[in-house]
């Protein structure tokens, strides 16, 4: 930062001042002193707006005096929240100030009478106001005048107060310089640890008591923003009222005040500076400091005794109260942020993040791309990048360097181990240093390079180097220190640096300037200054250091000159005579080395060869020089509203040579105007000339002034003038040039070229203008109507405007276009007829295709697949939206072979993931009925052993056995067509999905009886449904028959519910092998068997095993009589078919009727009220 003293205001008959308190927000500033002098004091700048910022010149707009107080006043203090200001005097009495149609009046009166006021203090929110008293006595009060509460604190003598930032806890100093801790409410917590006194604390006053209230955020997380401040100059800074190891400074001086500026990142020490021992007279001084004690300036301000300081709201001011005066000191902060490739990087903070606030400005369009960075220590910039210095939260206590683009995008980045307090970059090398070391890093950026330089970069050295300063690189095989000698301490630290292409500057505290070689590093210079350099600046050749040292002076030095010292010794380089002072910003033309621009307050100094042009007054911060334009920030009203950067805040100011060719070229001609630019040459001039020349024809003096600035397109255009022999033809091609379009086209549509004219719009891509001179001539070239029909379609395009673009894109024939159109507007009708109308060789229905596919249009993407002959895309669209059917289809067609090995895997993959309904789904649906009765087989076994409901087991047998029924269908159908015939058996054995004996036989299974699981379920059922119905007979008779499926169903249920049935038909002959049977079963815990054997006990010893009766049937081949439930004759083995309806053996097959789509058969009695298959549930067809 830099700061320096811009006005005074005298205070009548020489009233010494005692206190100033500058309100934040309105920028009111109230001072008082002796005799009860209370004054209202308002700066503000004219309204003119020529000048912005800290140059506009500032009147003083109010001054009032206040009357009320008799003594000497001792505090004042602003409440910003509510606009009101509180000010006590000597004798106790307190008055608050209101602000009514611009003038200050009492709006409250409070006098103790008891003991002087030592301090007053708003809370952030200003709510809340605490006044302490010397005699010990607290009055905590609310802003609208009500006392909240009061305490005594006896035996102490108090001389101030603060509020924490949460408004929790009250600071309290002390006569003998503690610092005790009070809640709000008054009740005592702590005694704050002060460390910065040590042995000298007998008799130090805390003259500042100050925390920062974190309203526009911190410098970092964890900032110091506590400070205590004695007048012996001892302070320390603490992160919190806890804090044992705060920042302890010793300023050197009696102080009488301090105060954080707005942002909490500069602590301002007002006070004396004792120099009789040093033989000189005491002065003035006001001292910065960051929270984390470093040292920024010293401020000397003039007069016997300053007794108090106060910062302006934006911090860009601090009013210093110096006997009978008012000092106000400018301050040009050292705002992070740089320039490159119109864009300008800065950085804020914000109360609700812990991260610094990037912002990146595109200056050309007024956009702007904030980067949030924890710990940001510094950036620079070149060319078309900037570096970005942090320092990692890992507790690594590693830093790093961020190379980012224009818009904040990151490129490439590096970990280093010194701390980077000092940066310069150059297009492929970042610097950094800290205080003993300097490190070089060649980066890489993703940007094109032609072959010859990808050549040059793989043999440059990539490697990043590290050097102590103490050390002389000669660039060489140099021997670097090694392990922790590099990190050394240094008796001269470094202080600053500066690079170009070609050279590498660093300067130390001593004075002394290091110069070293670029790219290999090794040092070939060493000068000596007479000052420690702040800044340093190479010129564009790098031939002259502009050197800005701590006290703002500038000077600068020659760096390849040789001179001699007072010994007589040769020395390398020479400073100039030559030395401003109160510099504080520089820039050197990056196209002339004797050119550069300085900020000298606030003004801006152009020199050409050392001499001055006329001062502007400004306040911006340069960013670059360039062709005669300096390009400057008004950071200070960026700041202002950082979020919203506005293009009012930038300068572009021209050099007055620039000025004065333009007055020229205006005034005089163009030979006495070349005469002015020979003695002041610059390419910008000349090309101004060429300008003025061409644009009177004079086509000589504009060939030559192309020449001199090195202008070969102008060139050109001079020697195609010159073939023109049409003085229209001529001006319209000068319009042209200067971009006068509307004009360059007039002139040719008045020598009618109408083609010239429509070439200038094509060239400019103002393609509506194009349509226009083409519908306006007698004929148009349909080519030409084409390709800006097509070009305005896309402009229509680009902006989402799918309609307007739709409308040009048909008139255009663009069909690809057109379907992109359709695809946004989800015109899928049109797309379709795109589709009809398009060729079959068209590459588009690929495309097209694609769209449809996905939305999820399968028929209408297969059709566009079909239409260019993509059969197997066709098909890979068929199995992607699951329209297997479809894809089984179109492979059959045309005899594709993949689609069995895709669906097995699908399947595979179906089942892997436990979705067996939607593998059985897809088996269907592709016509692989088998392989989906399979998979049904399976699920209904498993829900048989899990004891699911019966009825859905034997739903799942009836559906798998169905599928295998339509399988058969279909394959004895192929069998036919084929010419041939198989029974049902073979045809699958001969399937191409068997494979394995055992898979084999099971398939066979299948084949020959798919009904088997549903007949064992179905008659299961049944037989509970007749037990429950009373039909116990019956039920046992459906029971005997359940015997046949004891492969399907589980011994337990079949013989359990036999035992059951047979009990309840008192056939207790059959019920004791049913018991047997059960007692026999091995896949039964041994607690049901014992339970089955109880239960037979139980029953048989009331019961004889006997059935009590047995019905008997005549066997319909043999005549022999059989028990009516036998399906099998034991004399010839006849087997007969079991009723469906009733379980029992049909024994009589005149009266049988047969399911015609499960061929099973019952009684034609017990059918005459069914309109369904008791089994499969088909339809019956009564006619």
């Amino acid at each position: 930062m830099f700061i320096y003293l811009s006005k005074k205001i005298a205070i009548p008959n020489n009233t010494h001042l005692r206190c100033v308190g500058w309100n934040k927000d309105q920028g009111y500033i109230a001072c008082g002193g002796d005799e009860g002098l209370l004054k209202v004091l308002k700066l503000e700048a004219g309204k003119d707006g020529k000048v912005k910022g800290l140059a506009a010149p500032s009147n003083l707009s109010m001054n009032q005096t206040l009357e009320g107080h008799t003594g000497t006043i001792q505090v004042v203090t602003w409440n910003e929240s509510h606009q009101k200001l509180t000010s006590s005097d000597q004798s106790g009495l307190i008055i608050v100030w209101m602000l009514y149609k611009g003038s200050w009046y009492e709006e409250m009166i409070n006098n103790r009478n008891k003991s002087v006021v030592r301090g007053m203090a708003w809370n952030t929110e200003g709510q809340k106001i605490c006044i302490v008293y010397e005699d010990g006595a607290v009055i905590v009060g609310s802003v609208d005048g009500n006392r909240i509460w009061g305490k005594e604190l006896k035996g102490q003598h108090l001389m101030g107060v603060e509020w924490s930032p949460d408004s929790a806890l009250l600071l309290f100093s002390l006569h003998n310089g503690e610092v005790h801790v009070y809640d709000n409410t008054g009740g005592f917590v702590s005694r704050l640890n002060v460390q910065c006194l040590g042995s000298m604390g007998l008799g130090a006053l805390v003259v500042g008591l100050t925390w920062y209230n974190g309203r526009h955020g911190y410098v970092e997380p964890d900032c110091p923003a506590l400070a205590v401040c004695y007048d012996n100059g001892r302070m320390q800074i603490m992160r919190n009222e806890s804090d044992d190891m705060p920042v302890l400074i010793d300023t050197g001086m009696s102080v009488c005040a301090c105060q954080w500026n707005h942002n909490g990142s500069v602590m301002a020490v007002a006070g004396t500076l004792h120099l009789s021992s040093m033989g000189e007279k005491d002065c003035n001084v006001v001292q910065f400091y960051t929270p984390f004690g470093e040292h920024l300036r010293t401020l000397k301000v003039p007069g016997k005794e300053i007794t108090a300081c106060s910062w302006e709201g934006g911090s860009l001011r601090i009013a210093l109260a110096v006997d009978s005066f008012i000092y106000f000191a400018n301050i040009r902060p050292d705002y992070r942020w740089c320039y490159f490739a119109h864009t300008v990087v800065y950085t804020y903070t914000k109360p609700e993040r812990a991260e610094a606030c990037v912002t990146f400005w595109d200056t050309r369009n007024n956009e702007h791309f904030i980067k949030h960075i924890k710990f940001l220590m510094g950036m620079c910039s070149s060319g078309e990048h900037c570096v970005l210095a942090v320092r990692t939260d890992d507790g690594s206590g590693q830093f790093g360097l961020i190379i980012c683009n224009a818009i904040g995008t990151p490129v490439d980045s590096k970990y280093i181990d010194i701390e980077p307090h000092y940066l310069a970059m150059t297009n492929n090398y970042v610097f950094a240093a800290s205080k003993e070391n300097f490190y070089l890093w060649h980066f890489k950026t993703p940007k094109a390079h032609t072959s010859i330089e990808l050549t040059s970069m793989l043999k440059m050295d990539r490697q990043e180097r590290l050097y102590h300063i103490d050390d002389t690189p000669t660039g060489v095989s140099d021997v670097f220190r090694e392990g922790d000698k590099i990190f050394e301490a240094t008796n001269d630290p470094i202080c600053c640096l500066t690079s170009s292409e070609r050279s590498l500057v660093i300067g130390r505290e001593s004075g002394s300037v290091h110069r070293y070689s670029l790219p290999h590093v090794s040092l070939t210079s060493r000068y000596t200054l007479p000052c420690r350099p702040h800044r340093l600046a190479l010129n564009s050749n790098s031939s002259r250091l502009a050197i800005i040292d701590i006290t703002g002076l500038l000077t600068f030095l020659e760096l390849d000159t040789r001179s001699s010292d007072n010994n007589g010794s040769e020395t390398m380089g020479s400073l100039l005579k030559f030395e401003r002072k109160d510099v504080w910003d520089m820039c050197w033309a990056e196209d002339n080395p004797e050119l550069f621009a300085m900020m000298e307050k606030t003004r801006m100094y152009v020199f050409r060869n050392m001499d001055p042009e006329e001062p502007i007054a400004s306040s911006g911060y340069l960013c670059s020089f360039q062709d005669l334009e300096i390009r400057a920030v008004l950071l200070d009203e960026v700041m202002r509203e950082p979020e919203s950067p506005s293009t009012e805040h930038l300068l572009t100011l021209e050099v007055k040579s620039l000025r004065d060719t333009r007055d020229l070229l205006e005034k005089v001609s163009i030979k006495d105007a070349a005469a002015f630019i020979d003695e002041n040459p610059h390419p910008r001039l000349w090309r101004l000339l060429a300008e003025a020349a061409l644009e009177k024809q004079d086509l000589k003096n504009a060939e030559a002034a192309f020449v001199r600035c090195k202008d070969y397109p102008g060139i050109q255009l001079v020697k195609r003038i010159a073939n023109v022999q049409n003085d229209a033809l001529r001006k319209a091609e000068v319009a042209a040039y200067f971009k006068d379009f509307d004009e360059a086209e007039r002139l040719y549509m008045e020598v009618d070229r109408r083609d010239l004219a429509i070439s200038l719009r094509r060239k400019l891509g103002d393609w509506f203008r194009v349509v226009q001179l083409l519908k306006s001539g007698a004929s148009g070239d349909d080519v030409q109507m084409e390709e800006a029909l097509n070009n305005i379609g896309h402009y229509y395009a680009d902006r989402h405007r799918w309609d307007d673009a739709v409308k040009h894109f048909e008139s255009a024939h663009n069909h690809e276009m057109l379907s992109q159109c359709y695809y946004q507007l989800e015109d899928f009708e049109s797309l379709e007829s795109l589709v009809r109308s398009l060729p079959d060789s068209s590459p588009l229905l690929t495309i097209i295709a694609q769209m449809f596919t996905s939305v999820g249009m399968s028929q209408q993407a297969v059709a566009a697949y079909m239409k260019c002959n993509q059969v197997k895309s066709a098909i890979d669209t068929c199995v992607a939206l699951n329209q297997w059917h479809e894809a089984v289809e179109l492979a059959k067609q045309h005899n594709v072979t993949e689609i069995s090995g895709l669906l097995a895997r699908y399947a595979s993959h179906l089942l892997d993931k436990g979705n067996r309904l939607q593998a059985i789904e897809l088996f269907r649906k592709a016509d692989k009925l088998l392989d989906a009765a399979k998979l049904l087989y399976e699920l209904a076994e498993e829900e048989g052993k899990k004891k699911a409901r019966p009825l859905r087991v034997k739903k799942l047998y009836l559906l798998a056995a169905q599928l295998v029924q339509d399988h058969n269908t279909r394959m004895k159908e192929a069998m036919k067509e084929a010419g041939g015939s198989r029974s049902a058996a073979l045809m699958g054995l001969l399937d191409d999905s068997v494979g394995g004996e055992t898979e084999a036989a099971t398939h066979t299974n299948i084949l020959d009886n798919p009904w088997r699981g549903a007949e064992a379920y179905h008659f299961f059922l049944l037989a509970q449904r007749q037990l429950y119905e009373g039909y116990v007979d019956a039920a046992m008779k459906t029971c005997l028959h359940l015997r046949e499926y004891e492969g399907v169903l589980s011994g337990e249920d079949i013989y359990g519910l036999l035992a059951l049935a047979s009990c309840a038909n008192r056939a207790f002959a059959t019920c004791s092998r049913a018991f047997i049977k059960l007692e026999a079963l091995t896949d039964i815990t041994s607690v049901k068997k014992e339970s089955y054997e109880d239960l037979a006990m139980n029953i048989f010893m009331k019961y004889s095993p006997k059935d009590s009766r047995s019905n008997r049937a005549e066997c319909t081949n043999c005549e022999t009589m059989i028990p009516d439930w036998v399906s099998v004759c034991p004399s010839c083995n006849t087997k007969f078919a079991s009723c469906i309806v009733t379980g029992r053996p049909i024994m009589d097959s005149t009266s049988v009727w047969t399911c015609q789509h499960c061929q099973h058969s019952a009684l034609e009695q017990d059918m005459t009220m069914r309109a369904h298959c008791p089994l499969c549930h088909t339809i019956i067809n009564t006619n």
